[in-house]
């Protein structure tokens, strides 16, 4: 084989909060996972969030729902994306993006990125429509009231969530 015939693997990460991890996500997750040799699902932390999961639970979480995608793995990192996107030699980031608003800060940290990593590549990924309305904090404000959250989060891990998020009484 001569170096004309190498194939060549395209390693992305699909860095965010899964705090916790909704269909919206998982479905970013397989449509990506199809676009990539590797696909590293990175639990990372946003400065700006509470979050109800620790980072390793967030992780344990997504295993639970990825562990039959073969070319998924999942990884927590509490600094800069583009550290961690240099350390493990990715080649692309990728983002779900569900309305306008999610564009325009996505848009912002691609440049952001870019500036940092002139590698930094993102690629975005629009949410399916029955996803765009749907948010990790919807999740956790129905199920703190008590209501069904079947058909927003997968099924492996609502008792995971109703433990830590339901109602007690």
């Amino acid at each position: 084989m001569n170096n004309n015939d190498a194939k060549i693997m395209r390693k992305a990460i699909y860095p965010g909060s899964f705090d916790p991890v909704t269909n919206g996500h998982l479905e970013i997750i397989r449509r990506a996972a199809k676009l990539f040799d590797k696909l590293i699902v990175l639990v990372s932390v946003n400065a700006t969030k509470n979050p109800s999961f620790t980072s390793e639970e967030r992780a344990t979480l997504l295993r639970k729902v990825c562990y039959d995608i073969p070319n998924v793995e999942v990884d927590t990192f509490d600094g800069l994306i583009v550290d961690y996107f240099e350390e493990h030699d990715c080649d692309i980031i990728v983002k779900g993006l569900r309305a306008m608003s999610d564009f325009e800060s996505e848009f912002q940290m691609a440049h952001i990125n870019k500036h940092l990593c002139e590698k930094a590549e993102t690629v975005f990924l629009c949410a399916d429509s029955e996803s765009t309305y749907l948010s990790s904090s919807m999740v956790k404000q129905i199920v703190s009231f008590g209501g069904d959250i079947s058909a927003f989060v997968p099924a492996a891990i609502i008792d995971d969530i109703k433990k830590r998020l339901g109602r007690t009484t």
